[in-house]
């Protein structure tokens, strides 16, 4: 369902609250910015590469479009009804993503590209009884890490799954921050071999004309490091 106004529109799956568009703006106040704002943890850099899994509506892809405006943007979205929508009243085309309609893990299992950036968004279920599906965090998240160019970030977005997914993660990448908005339950951790700084992260955000007003209430974290397993490629 697209509920509209003069200014938003939103889109409510099984009663989730599943994208958001604030004409004329890019960030949304919600948890799409934070799983984008790991992007400005990575050096500068003429063209980056970002895979969303659980592309929605692309709240979360133009949030990327506007800070990396040459980005190569890949989005993977079960429901061809779900891209329908997202083309006709969330002016998606208008982002140049790359859309697959397809299963995240299907499509996990056969890609072979690598991306700078992949942010994990993918839930299943009704409005409070919304989870990740079986195939997460394990064996999504390893091969989510697999697509990782060197020194990419992986970013996933869970809620009651929280502490798994960031065990899980803590296997695969040695650095991780979180990011919490205080009125959600969403968890948002982010990990990569770079070395990821939230006080560092919390001024480029600051820095960012796209995120710099929209991110004030996030909470961010730097978590433990532990070694990664020697297995993963």
């Amino acid at each position: 369902m697209v509920r509209r106004s003069t200014r938003t529109r939103r889109l409510v799956i099984d009663g989730t609250f599943a994208s958001y568009w604030r004409f004329g703006r890019a960030a949304t106040g919600s948890v799409w910015d934070a799983l984008a704002a790991p992007l400005l943890a990575l050096p500068p850099a003429r063209r980056r590469s970002v895979l969303i899994l659980g592309l929605g509506a692309g709240s979360a892809a133009r949030v990327v479009r506007a800070i990396a405006p040459a980005a190569r943007i890949v989005g993977v979205e079960l429901d061809p009804r779900v891209v329908a929508a997202a083309r006709r009243h969330f002016a998606l085309d208008a982002l140049d993503v790359e859309v697959v309609c397809d299963d995240a893990l299907r499509f996990l299992a056969r890609e072979r590209r690598r991306f700078d950036l992949v942010i994990e968004d993918v839930f299943i279920g009704r409005s409070r009884a919304l989870h990740k599906p079986a195939w997460l965090p394990a064996p999504g998240l390893e091969l989510a890490a697999r697509r990782l160019a060197a020194g990419g970030i992986l970013v996933c977005n869970a809620i009651d799954e929280a502490r798994a997914a960031s065990s899980a993660l803590a296997q695969l990448r040695p650095h991780r921050l979180s990011l919490r908005y205080a009125d959600y339950d969403n968890c948002i951790v982010a990990a990569s071999t770079r070395r990821l700084d939230a006080r560092r992260l919390r001024a480029l955000i600051a820095a960012d004309p796209v995120l710099g007003g929209a991110l004030a209430q996030v909470e961010l974290r730097t978590l433990g490091s532990r070694k990664r397993r020697s297995s993963l490629r």
